[in-house]
């Protein structure tokens, strides 16, 4: 209620994300925090499934034509920008005093438009009375007027009287209609030119267009190390204890192994899923595990690297990983982590070691709180994507997406899939290498994404538009000027992989 559009709103403890919901709605922009998983989880479902209204921008072209109509002035010719921290064209209500009425130059303009119809009518109407009907009304009222021989407005009735002529009827009407439509203009004016008071709960909002959240992230932080005081108001420092069992640690990677074992690693076709006969601790320093499958009629030995629970996997943990890996003499490296740096999306071999990029279901975090069944997709391998950068006109460059190239567990193979098996995918132009913006988006897929985006949209789509965004070759956008670009690739499943070029 105290912010303004495109403010900063700071909820540290996010609940059902309501905060971080009405936010979006009125257009501020917001973070949410929380210490529990599910109540993350909550408010990113709540906001990426909610549809919001449309509000009209000041600072855009049918903001100024909208104020220009209430205000009743001429449009603004001032360019325009979009910016939401102008606000938003909102309702009013006029405060009208005699000094606002007094000193409004308008109303004479609106009376003297309407006075050339009106003095017609009513000369039309003197004429259709009956002979001495106008004066034997003056002596009865007990009253005179300057002009004796013109009907006055307030001398004509609302209703036809029985002594007047019925070719009276249509001049009466037409005088009423003009009466009314002139008070209405009046009204209006005094409104608009009146001192008012903006109603900010209710902007104008064009009801033929669909809002969805903008882009959002979900980050997480280390668990900071906190100090507990005694009763001797002594500090207590639990990571200088010696503790029995597991640490936080410890029961991370054990929650992990568990929930492996039971879900194994899926990939996009169900029958490439990796199922486990057995998982057993392995006393490694990056490999924690040893995890025993089935290719074809052989038996495979798979290290498993498991990464942070909160952080990312670099392309050098990969390396030492394999290499780890390697010297105990497996068959392949799967490593298991919620994030990958972009440099790690491009490594998969060292030496005679494939290492399979498994990414963890964010539902893994909330293991404690949420009963797992097994049957989720928590362990999900996305191959590498196969891409080509295309030469355009004037010196620009596309984007084409062939497919992905997916690891077969049964044969040890990777072979290539098209694009049918990609929902969506990304790219940014210009690529800093710290964050992903998305510039460009594209959507394929094997079924009929367009008519599952108006269903979820509940409205109608431009079908132009949205030829040029169905496809699997980019359009043509300038080269980068950092020298690089990435594109990120999402599957069925919602996982996803990112792969930087440079240009």
């Amino acid at each position: 209620m105290s912010t303004d559009p495109g403010d900063l709103v700071l909820d540290p403890t996010c609940g059902g994300g309501t905060t971080a919901y009405v936010a979006e709605q009125w257009g501020r922009r917001w973070i949410t925090v929380d210490t529990s998983r599910v109540a993350l989880a909550l408010a990113r479902a709540r906001i990426m499934g909610a549809r919001y209204r449309y509000y009209l921008l000041a600072d855009s072209p049918e903001g100024q034509m909208k104020e220009a109509g209430i205000a009743h002035v001429t449009p603004s010719t001032r360019a325009t920008h979009g910016d939401i921290r102008q606000g938003f064209v909102y309702e009013r209500v006029p405060h009208i005093t005699l000094k606002s009425i007094s000193s409004n130059s308008e109303i004479d303009a609106i009376w003297e438009k309407f006075e050339v119809d009106l003095l017609r009518v009513r000369r039309d109407l003197t004429k259709s009375l009956p002979n001495g009907w106008l004066d034997n009304y003056r002596k009865k009222q007990k009253y005179t007027t300057e002009s004796p021989a013109l009907l006055q407005e307030w001398e004509v009735q609302r209703r036809l009287p029985v002594d007047w002529p019925d070719a009276a009827k249509p001049l009466l009407d037409e005088f009423w209609k003009l009466r009314m439509a002139r008070q209405k203009e009046i009204d209006a004016s005094i409104a608009a030119k009146a001192e008012f008071e903006y109603l900010y709960d209710k902007p104008y909002d064009e009801r033929n267009v669909v809002r969805v959240a903008g882009p959002f992230t979900v980050e997480s932080l280390s668990p900071h190390r906190v100090l507990g005081v005694d009763e001797n108001d002594e500090l207590i420092d639990s990571m200088s204890e010696d503790k029995a069992g597991y640490t936080d640690e410890q029961d991370f990677v054990r929650m992990v192994l568990e929930n492996l074992k039971i879900a194994g690693v899926q990939q996009a076709h169900k029958e490439d899923k990796i199922e486990f006969d057995s998982l057993e601790p392995w006393p490694g320093t990056l490999v924690c595990a040893e995890g025993r499958y089935m290719e074809g009629d052989k038996e495979k030995r798979a290290g498993i690297f498991i990464g942070p629970e909160f952080g990312t996997v670099s392309r050098p943990d990969l390396v030492e990983a394999a290499r780890e890996a390697g010297d105990a003499d497996f068959d392949v490296l799967i490593a298991c982590a919620f994030n990958y740096d972009a440099m790690s999306t491009e490594f998969e071999k060292l030496g005679r070691i494939p290492v399979l990029k498994a990414r963890m279901n964010a539902d893994l975090h909330m293991a404690d709180d949420l009963k797992n069944t097994g049957k989720g997709n928590l362990f999900v391998i996305f191959g590498e994507p196969d891409i080509d950068i295309l030469d355009a006109e004037d010196g620009q460059i596309q984007v084409k997406v062939n497919g992905v190239d997916v690891f077969h567990p049964s044969t040890g193979e990777v072979r290539s899939d098209g694009p049918e098996g990609i929902a969506c995918w990304f790219i940014d132009t210009d690529y800093n290498q710290e964050s992903f913006f998305v510039r460009h988006a594209y959507f394929l897929g094997a079924n009929d994404p367009y008519k599952s985006l108006k269903t979820t949209l509940k409205a109608e789509i431009n079908e132009e538009a949205w030829e040029t965004l169905n496809s699997d070759t980019s359009r043509p956008f300038d080269k980068p000027k950092s020298g690089r670009i990435a594109v990120k690739v999402i599957n069925h499943l919602g996982d996803e992989v990112m792969k930087v070029f440079k240009v």
